[in-house]
């Protein structure tokens, strides 16, 4: 088996799949990459050098792990289905620097990971083209964990990737725009075809780029309050502001109270929730919640 061609090549992923014969599970969101020339599109945009330590998430059959490990100082990369071991044992045996975890990064000490397998105050970042199924479930772990890393690079849903990067007054802006924004800088660095994954899934990709923020970009009186206060903003998104929230407090303020605070902080309650900034979420959630403290 000829080890000089890049695993992300038809033939090459083929022969492997022959030779371990094995079969996609749907229920992983399995579809592997089979275009050198975008794994190395992500290697650019997420900026690996080799002083870099990189994290990938399902490396599959180590198509993306191994551009990786040729620019970065060290890889470790998590997976959680064990038929895919002996594969990467075999397809990575050239980068003794790359280390494979067999676990399910959701349930994952990363933090502790990190500490043990990178240098201290190494620069790490995540790059990863990710199951679509769990997509937003691993960001929203990877984010809250609060890892000591600088980005993460991964190919998602383009659909997923376009609402994680969205600005208000767009169809895609919602929660999921102002969770992800609020810990980092999003943006969508291209669209990939489907062509380039065997097998096709049914829609687009899109490489999303998140730039973690040093500073949170507004000040809250407490976070999970804010969340809920912001996803309950977008429960009918064709609602009023008004309206969503009035289910949302559900009884804990009259109509009077909550006017009260919308004019306090010189925010129109007919508005509807994709209007509003980031900002103006922060304000009115704040207000809400000391409301709801003092009484």
């Amino acid at each position: 088996m000829g080890t000089n061609k890049a695993i992300a090549t038809i033939g090459r992923t083929k022969e492997i799949l022959e030779k371990y014969g094995f079969s996609f599970k749907k229920s992983l969101g399995q579809n592997f990459l089979i275009d050198v020339n975008i794994l190395k599109k992500i290697i650019t945009y997420a900026g690996i050098d080799q002083h870099t330590g990189a994290i990938e998430i399902g490396p599959g059959m180590g198509a993306l792990t191994e551009q990786l490990a040729i620019h970065a100082d060290k890889v470790v990369a998590f997976e959680i289905d064990q038929r895919l071991l002996p594969i990467l044992q075999e397809t990575l045996a050239a980068y003794p620097h790359v280390e494979v975890i067999n676990q399910d990064i959701l349930q994952a000490e990363v933090n502790q990971v990190i500490k043990e397998q990178f240098r201290e105050n190494q620069e790490i970042k995540i790059v990863a083209n990710l199951p679509y199924y769990i997509t937003t479930p691993i960001l929203m772990k990877l984010l809250m964990d609060r890892l000591p890393v600088t980005s993460i690079t991964v190919m998602i849903q383009k659909e997923v990737a376009d609402r994680m990067a969205a600005t208000p007054s767009t169809k895609s802006y919602g929660s999921l725009s102002i969770a992800v924004q609020y810990y980092t800088y999003a943006k969508v660095a291209m669209t990939v075809p489907k062509t380039v994954f065997m097998p096709q899934p049914n829609v687009d990709s899109s490489i999303l780029h998140l730039q973690l923020r040093k500073e949170p970009p507004v000040y809250l009186e407490n976070e999970t309050y804010f969340f809920d206060f912001v996803q309950a903003s977008f429960a009918q998104r064709r609602k009023t502001l008004r309206n969503n929230l009035a289910r949302f407090f559900n009884n804990q303020f009259s109509k009077d109270e909550i006017e009260s605070v919308f004019i306090a902080c010189e925010i129109d309650g007919t508005r509807r929730g994709e209007s509003l900034t980031m900002e103006e979420f922060a304000t009115l959630a704040n207000q809400f919640y000391r409301k709801r403290n003092k009484e």
